[in-house]
Order: C-alpha cells, then structure tokens, then sequence
C-alpha cells in the first residue's frame, strides 16, 4: 500500500489540564493528565462515511481495522494510499477497487461498535487451542504492565493480541472496540497472523467485541471485566470462549469451554 500519512501528535494524552482537586478538607488548583479524545473522518474516494471519536495514536491502523472489520477492504492491498491530516482531522483513503460496501454514515462514540449483529454472519471459529488458566492471569498481568496511555492518566482501555507465553501486538484506545480495529491494522501492515491466537481485554465483552473477534478468528477473549449475556450466546454459536473476570488469581469461564484444561466432574 502506497500510504502517504501526515502524523498526528504522537502523544494520547494531555498533561496540561487543570482542576480544582480536594482532599480531606482542602482544596487546591492543580495540573493534572486526561486522555485525549479526537474526531477522525474518514473518507473512501472522495466520499465522508464515518466519524470515529479515539486516542490519537495509532490512527493509520484504526483506519485500516476498521475498514476490515466493515468488510470495506478485505487485504490491505486494495488500498492504494492513505492520508491523515491533523489540522482537518480526516484521514483519505482511496481504495484500488471500484466495487466496495461503503459503512453506514454515522459517529462512533468511544462506547460504540462498529459491527452489528445484523449484518454480519461470520463462521464458527475451529481451533484446538488449548490453554490454561495460569496462562491466562500470567498474560493479563504482561497486558497491565504495557498500559503505559492509562498508567499516565487512566480512562484509556487496552487490548492485546498474544499466544499462549506473550503478548505480539498491543493498543490503547479511549474506546474498547477500536483498539480491536488497531490490533487488526497492525496485523495486516505487519503481516500477522490472527486466528488461533487470543484476545485481551479491559473493556467489558459485548457481542460488539465478539464479532471482531470471530472476524479475527480469534478462539478465545479475556477480559478483567463482564461479558454481556448476549455476548455469551454468541461466544457459543461462533465457538469462540469468553473468560471474564481474569484477575489476581481468579478468572470464570463463560461460554466454549472445552479450550480450558478445567477438571473433570
């Protein structure tokens, strides 16, 4: 892809904020560090579809995972150039092809996802990955430590893609379903392989979120938060394991699972 990108601040944070703060009995004026929150446009050949509200970081990969996971594009070889202007806050994009489903026109919030229930029928996710739950709290606590957007101002969520010993790619974002489009960005730059391998999370685990990772092929999902119940239906239909909870010395499985060495009753 021949991409021309003009980089936006590299920082997801704005350390420059000022509040009253109050402690104990006192108060006082203070300087203090929030995310950043930013409106991205995207354009395909000319054309405004969608305006997502994100972190500034990593936008060439938000972009790309999210046309991905639209369907817009379905290798990133039918994208013949990129350009992400900070002063318009538009990234466009112009596709090799001239037969393309556009995304629906609307604003993505940073609670919102990008994929629906009903369009979307993606196929049951066959994989014999296995793993155990040490494994899983040993790659949590790896996804803690790497949060370094939240551990400076808090309020950003965080995503991994790992195997079964590390974490291979990882995002932050204010939103919880684009740092899944990140992960998927940087996957198609980098050439990297989704499927068998497993997601993590911060974020709660909607049916949002499940259907990113059945477009990912992704057998299994954590989260130190809850899934949803509609997310755990899912999680059965598309063979994918849902594990939520997943913190300290504790994790509960939801859905699929057989991919958990749990003990036999």
């Amino acid at each position: 892809m021949g991409r021309r990108v003009k980089k936006l601040p590299v920082s997801g944070v704005n350390p420059n904020v000022t509040c009253n703060f109050f402690s104990g009995e006192d108060w006082r004026r203070e300087t203090t560090t929030v995310p950043r929150e930013t409106p991205l446009t995207i354009f395909i050949n000319g054309q405004e579809t969608t305006t997502i509200l994100c972190t500034p970081t990593w936008l060439t990969q938000l972009v790309l995972g999210f046309l991905y996971s639209e369907r817009t594009i379905t290798n990133i070889h039918e994208v013949a150039s990129m350009r992400i202007c900070q002063d318009e806050q538009i990234a466009d994009v112009r596709l090799t092809k001239t037969e393309y489903t556009l995304p629906p026109r609307r604003t993505l919030t940073s609670g919102c996802g990008s994929v629906t229930s009903s369009k979307t029928q993606e196929p049951r996710v066959d994989s014999r990955l296995v793993v155990t739950p040490q494994e899983i709290l040993s790659l949590m606590k790896q996804l803690y430590h790497g949060q370094n957007l939240f551990q400076q101002s808090g309020g950003i969520h965080c995503s991994a893609l790992c195997n079964r010993e590390r974490i291979l790619v990882l995002a932050e974002d204010i939103g919880r379903h684009n740092t899944l489009d990140k992960i998927i960005g940087e996957c198609l730059i980098k050439k990297l392989p989704t499927q068998d391998h497993l997601l993590l999370t911060t974020g709660r685990i909607s049916s949002e979120m499940l259907f990113k990772a059945a477009i990912m092929q992704s057998p299994i999902i954590v989260s130190r938060s809850s899934p949803t119940d509609h997310a755990i239906s899912l999680g059965n239909d598309l063979g994918i394991t849902i594990i939520g909870y997943a913190r300290d010395s504790r994790l509960s499985v939801f859905s699929t699972e057989e991919r958990l060495c749990l003990p036999k009753t």
